[in-house]
């Protein structure tokens, strides 16, 4: 299907995102945020959905991912660079406001637009990931299960490591960092070979984790907003089968939201929508009418 996707070029934020385009270029606009290890094929199964449905689809390789930029230093991802990327992005295509999805890292910058700047948003949707502040507040408080979870994010604070860790874990026929948190379907190999292929662009891999960097010198030191103070209209959907990220942490997330409902998916993993396309697809149009 990707051939039915237009795909562009767009200078935003002093960067250059590669952003694949889909839908009537009259329809409402959606922007749909991939996290790491992904870039925008991993809204693939969202995409041409949404586009049937009449919206004008929007999915960015983020800064540092597949096709886009990569610029150097940890302060180039900073989570007010990140968001100014989408919101740049915005006022290229000629869009006031929007609606959004994030996961993963997406959901972060997603949750940062809401509460930030959130006359740009019409609704918002977050898949797997708590309002970002709320893993280092639940750590803090004794949530130790979560900072066993979470060891990964401590590991690639450190120089070079992280970089030659990825690399070895990803080596080799049925290795991949993809599947050691998925289900068993939930990526096929062919779908593997194409996340391979983003993370061997050059400079790709350092760029990836310099959005963890950044967060642990910045963005989880940053205050959590007061409850019901993000007033976009939020849904949050939520695996339970998420290796990264309890469950716990989504209730006080949507509790940041005046205007908030919560979906959990029992048998599904951090990847949600590639565990339950259509169930997301149908919350999607749902929410979004």
């Amino acid at each position: 299907m990707t051939e039915l996707y237009e795909h562009r070029f767009i200078r935003t934020n002093g960067i250059t995102l590669h952003v694949v385009l889909a839908g009537p270029e009259d329809g409402t606009p959606v922007i749909l945020l991939h996290g790491f290890p992904e870039f925008w094929y991993g809204w693939h199964n969202q995409i041409g959905f949404l586009a049937a449905q009449g919206y004008r689809v929007i999915v960015p390789d983020q800064r540092g991912y597949n096709l886009s930029d990569k610029p150097r230093g940890i302060a180039a991802y900073h989570i007010d660079e990140l968001s100014k990327d989408i919101t740049g992005l915005m006022d290229a295509l000629g869009y006031e406001d929007v609606f959004l999805a994030g996961h993963d890292w997406g959901a972060a910058v997603a949750w940062w637009l809401a509460a930030h700047h959130p006359a740009r948003l019409r609704k918002l949707v977050i898949l797997n990931v708590p309002y970002p502040t709320l893993l280092n507040d639940s750590i803090r408080q004794g949530n130790w299960a979560q900072l066993r979870k979470s060891w990964y994010i401590f590991t690639f604070q450190l120089p070079w490591l992280p970089e030659r860790f990825f690399r070895k874990m990803n080596e080799g026929k049925g290795r991949n960092i993809l599947l050691a948190s998925s289900r068993k379907d939930t990526f096929s190999p062919e779908e593997l070979a194409v996340y391979e292929r983003a993370w061997a662009k050059p400079g790709a891999i350092t760029a990836m984790i310099n959005w963890y960097r950044a967060a642990g010198r910045t963005l989880f030191r940053q205050p959590t907003p007061a409850p019901g103070s993000i007033t976009i209209p939020t849904l949050m959907l939520w695996g339970e089968q998420d290796v990264a990220l309890g469950k716990e942490l989504a209730p006080p997330s949507i509790a940041l939201c005046a205007e908030g409902e919560l979906v959990y998916f029992p048998q599904a993993s951090h990847w949600l929508q590639h565990d339950e396309a259509e169930a997301v697809n149908r919350h999607l149009q749902r929410f979004w009418q």
